[in-house]
């Protein structure tokens, strides 16, 4: 089927024009004049603004295992509505996780049937499967993960420095594929000592900068060491700007991403017993915002992805307020590109801006900037039609998420998605998923 997109503001080349977009089979195809016309199907969607689907590399589906927190169906339907056509999924809070290549064919056997976008998948790297690195890797997965500190999961092992040495080593043996750290160091953690459990105050005390900054040195060193790729997940500290900037002066192969809200948020505004803002990192002071944001500015912070981790709304001790037993985690992969947009409009920054940083730097990143990310001939035809003027209060009942608890909750939120195409496909159309499955599963060897 051959159709076109068109509108006065089309984001082609980082540049706001008017032009129809052509697709076939699946594909852009042409890149046309405004007022071209043939024998094709053109939706015209006037002054609102056609730009390339967002790539969301950082979600937690929680699926096989724990679909009561998340699954494909409803975390994909979420994507769409956010203006997402493809995720990349964590090797946990899935049970089991996914560390070996038979917990990796269990995942994808949970996956198939269920997508309404494109999912790709991380392997994990922990002390205990460095053996299996090989196999995993031959599986397809897009990347490695690993965490610096206490996940949250017995099954999912933190790293020391040691292990890390020994993981990229045996990673440097592949393919291109970027380790991804979770960048707090574990002796620094204080967590069991917080003061007033029921105090976010207390809790932010118990997750210092220091410790991001203290993990970060020694990922920076074993990049430099090894001439490894090292991808920094969700940044919140701004202390460690400075640190990422020298590495990237000096060459290394060091990426940086943070996530909607910590560039939303910050920690002035959140009520002292609402452990919905519960995260970990944890969302830090107005100045440190402001940090974050002038790094996204200035090109230190490669790409914002969501971190979307839910989980059942009794985890996380919403009625009793307590810190120390509620479940760390943000959910908001429906909400990130109008979150993220609302701030940075007020920042001078542009829709090529964001579009930057939400699609072509996370396609980057997973190895597709060749395939996905942009509106370009030959890529994919993944697209978006936003609203970048439409402002909304935002109501849980909205949203896809299998749990619906959100710190958005109430937030007046400015740029809306209105239509979501996938290869073509229209996935998502005014507040409605498209009941056709047109996702895939993404493995490194397929594209």
């Amino acid at each position: 089927m051959k159709f076109g997109i068109r509108s006065r503001n089309v984001l082609i080349d980082n540049e706001i024009r008017s032009a129809v977009v052509l697709i076939e089979n699946g594909k852009i195809s042409d890149i046309l004049d405004y007022n071209t016309s043939g024998e094709y199907v053109i939706e015209d969607y006037g002054e609102l603004t056609v730009m390339p689907s967002l790539i969301d590399t950082h979600v937690h589906v929680n699926e096989p295992g724990r679909e009561d927190w998340e699954g494909f169906e409803s975390l994909t339907k979420s994507a769409a509505a956010g203006g997402i056509t493809m995720i990349v999924d964590m090797p946990l809070n899935s049970s089991p996780v996914t560390t070996d290549k038979n917990s990796f064919e269990k995942k994808i056997r949970a996956a198939e049937g269920k997508l309404f976008t494109d999912a790709g998948f991380y392997g994990g790297a922990v002390p205990d499967n460095i053996s299996e690195l090989n196999s995993l890797h031959g599986c397809g997965v897009l990347g490695f993960k690993s965490f610096m500190i206490d996940s949250g999961l017995d099954e999912f092992r933190h790293v020391n420095e040691s292990d890390l040495e020994k993981i990229i080593y045996e990673l440097n043996k592949f393919s291109k594929v970027p380790l991804l750290v979770h960048a707090e160091k574990s002796e620094r953690e204080k967590e069991n000592n917080i003061g007033n459990e029921f105090s976010f105050s207390s809790f932010l005390k118990s997750r210092p900068g220091e410790m991001e900054c203290e993990a970060i040195k020694i990922l920076i060193r074993l990049s430099e060491k090894y001439d490894s790729h090292i991808h920094i997940v969700h940044l919140s500290c701004a202390d460690a700007v400075d640190l990422i900037i020298k590495a990237k002066e000096d060459g290394l192969k060091i990426t940086v991403e943070t996530c909607p809200h910590y560039l939303y948020f910050h920690s002035e505004n959140i009520p002292e017993k609402n452990t919905v803002f519960k995260c970990t990192p944890p969302i830090r002071d107005n100045d440190n915002r402001e940090k974050l944001w002038k790094a996204v500015k200035d090109g230190v912070i490669d790409m914002i992805v969501s971190d979307h981790s839910p989980c059942p709304d009794d985890m996380k001790f919403t009625t009793e307020g307590n810190f120390k037993k509620a479940w760390g985690g943000i959910s908001g992969i429906q909400l990130g590109l109008s979150a993220v947009w609302t701030e940075s409009e007020k920042r001078g920054f542009s829709i090529p801006d964001i579009s930057k940083l939400m699609s072509a730097g996370p396609a980057k990143l997973i190895g597709m900037e060749k395939v996905k990310g942009k509106i370009e001939k030959g890529f994919d035809a993944d697209i978006i039609i936003f609203d970048p003027d439409k402002t909304f209060t935002v109501d849980s009942k909205i949203l896809f998420h299998k749990n619906k608890l959100t710190p958005y909750e109430g937030e007046k939120l400015k740029g809306k998605v209105i239509a979501t195409y996938l290869r073509g496909n229209k996935i998502y159309d005014n507040g409605k998923i498209i009941d056709k499955l047109y996702g895939k599963i993404i493995l490194k060897e397929t594209f």
